[in-house]
């Protein structure tokens, strides 16, 4: 295998795996992994008759995220409790909303640290809860702090202190600096209870913090799991007429419109996702380009494209930050990398 199509092409039309060769499935299984999209093929190729050996390593798959996912359930409940001691209702975001509230993305997702959204105003009650529940920063030093309090759109990163899970407490979905300026007020009183406590975004909301951490705060890494995140929230909830123009106007509101169309074409493009064209628009040189990066691994696994994965490792820094920042910021953590040398 040259690239990621390949587990593209399985994830969409699990069928087409039983074409595969014995040789073939390491491959796929390493650009799974490397991709954390390992647990998720588990799931769709669980009716194949494959063979008994890739039978076996995928139910081993498919056990140890049921695992994974029912420690993150656990941490969400650890959160909940948290903060409802000071009357706060987080706001799930990611693979942990996908979880508690059983959507399509579920099944074998990977879930890393637990993200929650919380209005700006709250987050100093927020903080405290959580630091008198166990909770410590994993970086205190005095820059990181700062950095994250007046640029970013969270806290600073808190991790367990005895059981070493990580929370990121959100109050946008968009760093400060971006040049994109979500309405987190919207998200926020938009959202929907999903339990006594805890909520998660409405659905159109949903895609548009995908499409909005995919195309506009990072480098693409992981990029491929988050575009079949949205493919199969899209699924779901566009069988619903009103969905697409309420989806057009969110993205608009969110200043998302172009990160939500290019979401759409690369999920159609990669994931045969039903899509709203004019929604979607089209634009194929630039689609291409992501497309090159999305899916830039060998049968190993390994990175491929180095150019390209640079490229758009530039770009995140550029959507992320105004120059002058971002150069004062790149300085200032050489500065303290050369100092714990």
């Amino acid at each position: 295998m040259k690239s990621a199509m390949p587990l593209a092409r399985i994830l969409a039309d699990p069928v087409a795996a039983l074409s595969l060769d014995a040789a073939d499935w390491p491959a796929l299984l390493s650009i799974a992994r490397l991709e954390r999209l390992e647990g998720s093929l588990a799931y769709r190729l669980a009716d194949l008759p494959l063979p008994a050996s890739i039978g076996r390593d995928l139910e081993t798959i498919r056990s140890a995220a049921a695992v994974a996912q029912r420690q993150a359930l656990w941490e969400v409940e650890m959160a909940r409790r948290a903060l409802a001691s000071v009357g706060l209702s987080p706001i799930l975001l990611k693979g942990s909303a996908f979880a508690f509230a059983g959507l399509p993305p579920a099944p074998g997702r990977h879930v890393g640290d637990l993200d929650i959204l919380l209005p700006r105003s709250q987050l100093e009650l927020a903080e405290r809860a959580l630091l008198d529940a166990g909770y410590e920063w994993v970086k205190d030093d005095p820059y990181t702090q700062a950095y994250y309090r007046n640029w970013m759109h969270e806290l600073p990163p808190l991790a367990h202190r005895e059981r070493g899970s990580m929370i990121d407490v959100h109050h946008s979905i968009l760093p400060l600096t971006a040049r994109r300026t979500p309405n987190a007020a919207a998200l926020i009183r938009d959202s929907i209870e999903i339990a006594d406590g805890l909520r998660i975004l409405a659905p159109v909301d949903m895609i548009v913090h995908a499409a909005a951490h995919l195309f506009a705060d990072g480098d693409l890494s992981g990029g491929l799991r988050n575009l079949w995140d949205i493919d199969r929230l899209l699924r779901l909830f566009g069988t619903d007429r009103d969905f697409w123009p309420h989806l057009g106007e969110r993205a608009a509101l969110h200043q998302m419109r172009e990160p939500v169309a290019l979401a759409l074409r690369l999920a159609n493009r990669l994931f045969a996702t039903p899509v709203e064209p004019r929604l979607a628009g089209h634009d194929r040189m630039r689609d291409t380009a992501f497309t090159r990066c999305l899916l830039a691994r060998d049968g190993w696994g390994r990175p491929t494209r180095p150019f390209t994965r640079l490229g758009f490792y530039v770009r995140s820094h550029w959507m992320r930050m105004p120059p002058l920042l971002l150069a004062r910021h790149l300085w200032t953590k050489a500065g303290m990398r050369r100092k714990a040398m």
